[in-house]
This record gives C-alpha cells, structure tokens and sequence, in this order.
C-alpha cells in the first residue's frame, strides 16, 4: 500500500508558536487486486457469445472503435483495415452470422496468463447464405482484470478438413509446448518454415517437410510473375515474408499430430528503375491498397504490408523405417493493412 509522505522542512519547530497543526497524510486507497479466474468450457462459451453479440453491434454501426475494443493482435489491425475498405468504397462493413461453435479449452493454470482458447465454427457473411465457411478463432485474455478479445481468426482453405483436437475426459484441449519436438516442426518454427518456403520455393529445404501448394512455393511463383511484371514495366519489386510478434496457438490432434495458429506478414516495394530522367515514372496504385493511400504517389515508391493468418496440420514424427507425412497449411485469411509512399529524396 502506498502511503502519502509528508516533506521535512528545515528550521521549523515541531510545536509551539502560532504555526498551524501538522495534518497526519492519509492512505490512499487501497486498489483491489482482480481474482484469477479458472479458464472452463462455461467461460470460454460466454466470452464466444460476448464477442459475437458486441462484434456485429459494431459492424451494423459501423462503430469502428466498438469493434477494436473486441480484437486485438493481428485481428485488431486487419479489424482496422476492413473499415477503412468499406468507408472508402462506401460501402457497410460485412457482419457474420455463426453456426454453433466447437471450444477447444486448454487446461490451464488459473492463475497464469494469458489465457487462450479456440473456437472451430460455420461463419456465414450476412445476405450470402453460400458464402459459409469453416474459421478457426482464437480468443485471448492477457491478464485476470483484462477482457477477453479475438485475437486471430482464419477459414479452411477448400476441401480442407476440420482438425481433430484431442479432448481429456474432462473436455479440456491439450496445448502443445513452442518446442514440443514429438510433432515434425515444432510450432514455434511453422510460420519460419512456410516463409522460407514462400521466399525459396520448391527447391528450399523447407520443402522436405512442409507440403508445397497455393500458400507456399505458390506464393514464389505468384512473387516471380510480380517482379517480371514490373521490371518490364520500368519498375523493380522486392516480395519478402516476415514473422508477426503476434502470439500463435498451438494444440494436440490425433495420432500425435499438432494444430498451429499463426501469422506471417508479406511485405513489398515496388519502386521506379530508371530515376536519371527529369521525371521519372511513379508507380500506378494497385487496386487493392488504394483505400490505404489518399491516391496518389508522392516519390517513386510504394510500400506494402499484408496480414495472413494461418493454420497448419503439424503431422507427428513417423517412427523409423515409415513415410514421413509433411505438414500442410489448411487455412489461411488475410488483407492488406499498410501501404505508404515515401517522398523522393533530394
């Protein structure tokens, strides 16, 4: 408890005189000290129906701050990014209706953050009943005074399946440690090896244990064609994928295998070649990202970021003498969130 301390003043008696009584300080007061609560099914449920009940309040407002008060994370930027799209094109933000959920609660120490959980769920866009699709949510609460907010959300890629989280016999998920070595790659290093795969495509090492497809040496090949495309433009491109300081998810399926929630970040630049030239030639705006500039280029350069949010199925060490399956990315959602364009320099 912190107390309020008088100051000493020199030269002054402690009685007498017509000086005026000293007043003893009081305390401040003293602020209670939030409970740890336990993480159950029950709770997990309510904070599920919190979010969606205030979430799509927020999108039918189109009360942008309301809905940031509900995500954090890499939710909370592609959150942000999302309304400003709908605001430059006019248009409302898309709300989502849900199916019922599956949780996968992780059993965990009450009294230790943060505390995290899974929500497998039909996610329908409202007005497009065949647009429902399978998402993967991860819900965190960082601390026992904080709120729960979503932190992570993607969609099974097609004809992907849901994932068979293991359950005890009290229903609680079984979370996997960053560095549990029993799965092929351990979690802590599946966003790494997507990366690297996306960066040095099929002939990359990474590719001995991840499975190749649209969201990894496809990610490559589509890079390739990006910079071919703009140095016969006059232009030249750079495509890298970096990691997020995002948190990431990690959970025990069937026969061993692991469930990994994570981001990565693609960044690019694409920027003028030929700059001895009294004008050179700006970059045009791609579609895409021209909701995140005020539509023009102020150099010879523009810079993008874009969020992705990922599930991969981390399948277990084969024993010896068998095949060795390769994990695959199941799901994948993500936008552009930032772009700039820097000034040219003198």
């Amino acid at each position: 408890m912190l107390l309020a301390v008088p100051v000493a003043l020199s030269g002054l008696s402690a009685c007498g005189g017509g000086e005026r009584p000293r007043v003893a300080p009081s305390p401040l007061p003293k602020v209670p000290t939030p409970t740890p609560e336990p993480l159950t099914q029950q709770v997990a449920a309510t904070a599920f129906r919190a979010y969606v009940a205030n979430d799509d309040v927020a999108r039918a407002a189109g009360d942008e701050r309301l809905a940031l008060s509900w995500v954090s994370d890499g939710q909370a930027v592609l959150t942000a990014a999302e309304f400003r799209r709908a605001a430059f094109d006019g248009d409302p933000v898309r709300r989502y209706t849900y199916g019922a959920p599956k949780l996968w609660v992780p059993k965990l120490k009450p009294d230790v953050y943060p505390q995290w959980f899974i929500a497998s769920v039909p996610r329908t866009v409202a007005g497009q009943p065949k647009s429902t699709k399978p998402a993967l949510m991860a819900f965190m609460r960082r601390g026992a005074g904080f709120d729960w907010t979503l932190s992570f959300a993607t969609e099974l890629r097609p004809k992907a399946k849901p994932p068979k989280v293991v359950t005890d016999a009290e229903g609680y998920a079984v979370p996997l440690a960053t560095t549990d070595e029993s799965v092929l790659i351990r979690p802590r290093e599946v966003p790494g090896i997507q990366a690297t795969m996306a960066s040095e495509g099929p002939d990359s090492v990474a590719a001995k244990v991840m499975t190749a497809g649209d969201v990894t040496t496809g990610y490559y090949r589509q890079a390739r064609r990006e910079i071919k495309k703009a140095r016969g433009k006059g232009f030249v491109r750079q495509v890298v994928f970096v990691a997020t300081p995002y948190p990431y998810f990690a959970l025990r399926t069937e026969h061993g295998a692991g469930l990994v929630l994570y981001s990565l970040l693609r960044t690019s630049m694409t920027k003028t070649k030929n700059l001895d030239v009294p004008k050179p030639v700006k970059p045009p705006i791609p579609g895409e990202i021209a909701h995140l500039l005020d539509g023009t280029v102020e150099g010879v350069e523009i810079d993008e970021t874009e969020a992705y949010q990922y599930a991969a199925a981390d399948p277990a060490k084969a024993k010896k003498g068998h095949d060795q399956p390769k994990a695959d990315v199941i799901a994948v959602s993500g936008a552009p969130v930032k772009a700039s364009t820097p000034p040219l320099k003198d």
